[in-house]
């Protein structure tokens, strides 16, 4: 199917020199002098590299289709994170270069989604927020501002600020984008 300029959005999955890209941020701009040309901001899905590029306004696009698979986190073994599909029973392994920094939210029976290329696994979609459960942290200071914040660790390994009243042993939630605190949970 042919993608037009006209038919960009965000989130769009596309075929660019033979790799999945994803748009992040387009603009159609119409200089004084020529042609108009669409300014974009894409994502490759294999590598994770963000590129700025433009292109003709009259280039067509090939769609790519990216097929998502609800799985299950099982367990971490060497580096290798192994993803179950709960329906079929197959099992994925993603190394952890693959996972990235998604590390820090992948939590026991965590559900998430696999986006899969051609049959190969390209990377992996969380939820918005997460539930961690906080392993290490100071006491409160008594009498700190209620918008101060302190140093604590997760469960999963993930440095992180949060509020004074936050203790030891509590479950809170993350923004999985921004690895920040969101609430208790």
């Amino acid at each position: 199917m042919a993608i037009e300029s006209g038919d960009f959005k965000t989130g769009l999955t596309l075929i660019v020199d033979g790799d999945p890209w994803q748009v992040i941020d387009f603009q159609h701009v119409k200089p004084g002098k020529g042609a108009a040309i669409l300014r974009t901001k894409m994502k490759n899905l294999k590598t994770g590299n963000t590129l700025e590029r433009n292109f003709n306004a009259n280039v067509k696009f090939e769609a790519a289709n990216i097929e998502k698979k609800a799985v299950n986190f099982s367990y971490e073994s060497d580096g290798v994170y192994y993803f179950m599909d709960m329906e079929t029973f197959e099992t994925y392994e993603l190394p952890e270069d693959v996972i990235g920094f998604s590390k820090y939210f992948i939590t026991d029976g965590l559900q998430v989604s696999l986006m899969l290329f051609e049959g190969n696994v390209l990377n992996v979609s969380l939820p918005a927020t997460v539930n961690l459960t906080i392993t290490d942290t100071t006491p409160a200071i008594k009498g700190a501002p209620g918008s101060q914040t302190k140093d604590a660790m997760t469960e999963t390994g993930l440095s992180i600020r949060v509020p004074q009243f936050i203790e030891q042993g509590e479950t809170i939630s993350v923004s999985t984008d921004e690895g920040k605190y969101v609430s208790r949970a």
